[in-house]
């Protein structure tokens, strides 16, 4: 689990300086691939399944503007200053996945995005602080949503973190909106990912096939991290590997 999080923490950092006009979100796709490949892991996303769907066709997710997540990377997709992107990235390592997720400035840009930024960011701060032995889920859920609105954001609907381990997606759900208090109750050992996912202007989602935008268009953020829940609280797992 360190090692398949450790790539994945240091390809979002390798893509930031990537990030800049003028670049389509395919090319940050085939650099994610061979990054992955040649560190000898496997893109997770690349050819996961759901049912009504084709297999995902690429490594990354990058999210554009009032993208949420599941964007498709695609050369027409060309990056513009004031643009905020998120890139969500998957990785199996001998059988087990890691799985994180950041959003990134484009050039300069606007106070709005840059708050939204730094909310989401502390949203994920704080839901893993709540990520500790004995308590639930909805510690977690709870954490993320009463920040985010207090702040005046919204967190997406019916787009939640998850469990994982030898499988990319498990058990237990880890939505953003949710009660103290209520849901599975965590344990030392679990391995989770969460991940606010946050919108400036609603909490309603449209889908357009894997990928889901914000309903009224306006922008969104996602940052994520995978953790373990050790005896002692929770530790992050996608670092960069001089971190870990």
């Amino acid at each position: 689990m360190r090692a398949a999080n450790r790539i994945v923490a240091e390809l979002l950092d390798a893509l930031e300086p990537m990030i800049k006009t003028g670049v389509n979100t395919l090319e940050l796709d085939e650099y994610a691939t061979k990054y992955i490949t040649q560190r000898g892991g496997r893109p997770a996303f690349k050819g996961y399944t759901v049912s009504g769907l084709p297999p995902f066709p690429a490594a990354i997710c990058a999210s554009v503007n009032e993208g949420i997540v599941h964007g498709i990377p695609r050369p027409k997709t060309i990056l513009e200053d004031g643009d905020i992107i998120g890139i969500d990235v998957g990785v199996e390592l001998d059988g087990y996945f890691g799985d994180g997720a950041r959003t990134y400035g484009v050039g300069s840009i606007s106070e709005a995005a840059q708050k939204l930024l730094d909310v989401t960011k502390t949203a994920l701060q704080l839901g893993i602080e709540a990520a500790q032995p004995n308590a639930r889920v909805g510690d977690i859920s709870h954490a993320i949503q009463s920040y985010v609105r207090s702040q005046g954001f919204y967190c997406a609907d019916n787009l939640t973190g998850h469990g994982i381990g030898r499988a990319l997606h498990e058990d237990p759900q880890i939505p953003n909106i949710g009660q103290a208090g209520r849901g599975p109750r965590l344990k030392a050992g679990m391995t989770i990912a969460i991940e606010p996912m946050v919108n400036i202007g609603t909490n309603r989602v449209k889908e357009r096939g894997w990928e889901f935008f914000t309903a009224d268009g306006s922008l969104s953020a996602h940052f994520e991290h995978t953790i373990h829940i050790s005896a002692s609280g929770p530790e992050i797992l996608t670092v960069a590997g001089e971190n870990q």
